[in-house]
């Protein structure tokens, strides 16, 4: 990818840190120094797409893959050569992205209004497309339970111009969604969300995270118990109140840290920030650009992948991420 252009004084581009310990990163609560690798870096991977979303780990080819949701492309970067190439195009005005139990790809298509999985062959099988004769708004993240489920966040946002879908009227209202595993039936599992983006489970998968990001007067990561058959949820909280941030995706690690993409335009808000599992703020990683979503990789899974706007990142820590999602 070619290097981004030029940037605005206020706001440098991309430097890379000739020291250790990274100074992007910062502990703000000493519970994130187990977590803190002094002697690793921020990297950026690649950089020249319109928006990143929907990164996606495939550790069997050491590869991920990362959704360019204007320029209807997904990419893939190799880890062992760096090169980057054109995974699927056009994409479908593709955003998150995941794999189910059995390693394949399933994605959120706005364009298509859909849920797909890519098989093994390269195929595309739909998943869903509507719900009780509505067609779905524009699917925008998505997890899979350790039951083979499929639980995603239908929005309204690539409705909203044809930029990231196709302009359109919703006939359906924002919901999350769960897909049963053996009957392919849909059934929604979180309705009354304003703006339901981001989806996590907690690593014991007891608690469903989801972001609120039409949330008022501020964004917020909601969390819900997550029934004991796996198939429902219940007691609607507010788990962080995100103030002046902007949470987009999130992922857990082992520990249960919800490690979360954040900002809007604010140097002091752009990148990643970290949470314990009691909702404190621990941890910060800075980036040049707004952070949407990001996952955890690498052959021991304790590299944490970032796409941020026009830009994929990369930086290992002390943790691994919960298997899942």
């Amino acid at each position: 990818m070619n290097e981004a252009s030029s940037h605005t004084q206020e706001r440098p581009g991309w430097r890379p840190a000739t020291y250790y310990p990274d100074p992007a990163i910062r502990a703000l609560d000493p519970r994130f120094e187990k977590y803190w690798l002094k002697l690793s870096a921020v990297e950026r991977l690649a950089t020249g797409l319109r928006w990143a979303e929907g990164p996606v780990w495939f550790g069997d080819g050491r590869y991920l893959l990362c959704s360019d949701i204007p320029n209807q492309r997904i990419l893939k970067w190799e880890e062992e050569t760096g090169a980057v190439s054109v995974f699927r195009k056009p994409s479908n005005f593709a955003n998150g992205n995941t794999r189910d139990r059995q390693g394949r790809l399933v994605s959120c298509e706005h364009g298509g209004r859909r849920v797909t999985r890519t098989e093994y062959d390269g195929s595309i099988t739909v998943l869903m497309d509507q719900f009780n004769g509505k067609r779905l708004n524009s699917p925008n993240d998505i997890v899979v339970k350790s039951d083979g489920s499929i639980w995603f966040s239908d929005p309204t946002f690539g409705l909203l111009g044809n930029y990231e879908g196709y302009l359109a009227e919703p006939e359906i209202e924002p919901n999350v969604y769960r897909l049963d595993p053996a009957t392919g039936k849909a059934t929604i599992v979180a309705e009354g969300v304003l703006g339901p983006n981001g989806l996590c489970f907690s690593p014991d998968e007891k608690i469903l995270y989801v972001v609120e990001s039409r949330g008022v007067p501020n964004r917020k990561i909601l969390a819900y118990d997550v029934s004991a058959d796996g198939t429902t949820i219940s007691n609607k909280r507010v788990h962080i109140d995100a103030g002046p941030g902007t949470p987009d995706g999130m992922r857990c690690d082992i520990d249960g840290n919800l490690w979360c993409g954040w900002g809007m335009g604010d140097p002091e808000l752009d990148g990643v920030v970290v949470f314990a599992p009691d909702g404190v703020m621990i941890g910060r990683i800075a980036l040049p650009e707004r952070c949407a979503n990001l996952c955890f990789g690498g052959v021991k899974r304790n590299r944490l992948f970032m796409a941020a706007s026009q830009s994929i990142y990369a930086l290992y820590v002390n943790t691994q991420g919960a298997v899942g999602g």
